[in-house]
C-alpha cells in the first residue's frame, strides 16, 4: 500500500486492485468503498443473465413451434346461402346412365372400367406328384412234387403180344343169369351173386354185401366201448397218439374184418392193442328199409399217457 498526502491535509491510500481515499479523523484508517464490492458481484449477477438468456431463448423457440398447434383456431361460421336466389331450370348438357342388375340378394361388387389392353396372367399347373411304386415281391416257386404212380390190378393194362381186336357189334345179351341184371348171377344186380347188388356177394351192396353210410343206410350205434391197453415198451417209448381201424359191423352187431388204415406204432405192439380192443366193441346195427344189414365204418383208438 503507498500512501499520498493531498492538499488539505487528506491522505490517498492508494493499493493494487482498488483505491481509497482517507480523510484524517473521518474514517477508520481502512475503509474501502462500494466500487471494491461491486467488483465481486459482478461475476454471479453476469452468470445469472447469461442462463436467463437461454431459457428465454429456448421458451421463444419452444412456442414456435407448438404454439401454432396449442392455439386454438377462431370458429368461422358458415356462410348463410341467400334466400333470394331464384334457381332456372335448363336444360344441361347431359350424361349418367341407368342402373341394372340380376335381383340377387348378396351385394354388388364395385364397377371397373375396361382396361385398354387386356392382360391374362397364366396359372401355374400343380406339379403333380408320382406314387411311389413298391417293388414287386415275386412268390417263392413251388417245388414240384413227384408222386410216384403205383398201377392198381383193375386198370387196363397192355400186355406184350397181345394183340388188341376191333369191338364187336353191340348185342342185347346181358349173360348167363337171370333176373334182368349183368352178369352170371340171379336178380337185377350185375356180377355173379343174388340180388340187387354189385359184385360177387348177396344183397344190395357192393362187393359181399357191405354197405356204406348214407343213401338210406343208417349208421350203426355204440353200445359197448373197450379201451386199448398199452404195452411196456410203448410206455417206456412214450408213444402216444390215434390209431385208425377200418372194420365191419355185421347185423348182430359184433365187430369183423378190422383192418389197421392209419398206424400209430406197428413195433411195440400199439397197433394189435387196438385191434384186440376194437373186436370187443358192440354196436346197435345199422339198417337199411328197416332191415339190419352189414356196415363198414371206421373207429379211432387213442393213445394218452396220464
Amino acid at each position: 500500500m503507498v500512501e499520498t498526502l493531498q492538499s488539505g491535509g487528506a491522505r490517498t491510500n492508494v493499493s493494487a486492485g482498488h483505491l481509497s481515499v482517507h480523510v484524517e479523523g473521518a474514517h477508520p484508517p481502512e475503509v474501502v468503498f462500494s466500487l471494491e464490492q461491486q467488483s465481486k458481484r459482478l461475476g454471479p449477477a453476469f452468470l445469472t443473465s447469461f442462463v436467463m438468456q437461454i431459457v428465454a431463448v429456448l421458451l421463444v423457440v419452444a412456442l414456435s413451434r407448438y404454439g401454432v398447434s396449442m392455439a386454438g383456431t377462431p370458429a368461422i361460421l358458415p356462410e348463410e346461402p341467400n334466400s333470394n336466389i331464384v334457381w332456372l331450370s335448363q336444360p344441361g348438357p347431359g350424361g349418367g346412365g341407368g342402373g341394372g342388375g340380376n335381383q340377387m340378394k348378396e351385394p354388388p361388387r364395385q364397377a371397373e372400367l375396361p382396361g385398354k389392353d387386356k392382360i391374362t396372367v397364366p396359372v401355374s399347373k400343380p406339379v403333380q406328384i408320382e406314387p411311389l411304386k413298391q417293388a414287386r415281391v415275386e412268390p417263392e416257386p413251388i417245388a414240384q412234387l413227384n408222386i410216384p404212380a403205383q398201377e392198381l390190378s383193375a386198370s387196363a393194362l397192355e400186355l406184350p403180344g397181345a394183340i388188341e381186336a376191333p369191338p364187336g357189334p353191340p348185342t342185347p345179351s346181358q349173360g348167363s343169369g337171370a333176373g334182368g341184371g349183368a352178369g352170371s348171377g340171379r336178380g337185377s344186380g350185375i356180377g355173379s351173386g343174388t340180388g340187387s347188388g354189385l359184385g360177387q356177394g348177396s344183397g344190395g351192396g357192393t362187393g359181399g354185401g357191405v354197405y356204406q353210410p348214407g343213401n338210406g343206410v343208417t349208421i350203426p350205434v355204440k353200445v359197448r366201448e373197450v379201451k386199448p391197453a398199452y404195452t411196456s415198451d410203448a410206455m417206456r417209448a412214450k408213444i402216444q397218439g390215434t390209431v385208425w381201424l377200418q372194420c365191419v359191423v355185421r347185423p348182430d352187431g359184433s365187430i369183423t374184418d378190422v383192418q389197421v388204415v392209419k398206424s400209430l406204432d406197428p413195433v411195440f405192439g400199439l397197433d394189435q392193442e387196438a385191434i384186440k380192443a376194437a373186436r370187443q366193441w358192440m354196436f346197435r346195427p345199422g339198417t337199411r328199409l328197416g332191415q339190419p344189414v352189414s356196415v363198414q365204418i371206421t373207429i379211432e383208438m387213442e393213445f394218452t399217457l396220464r
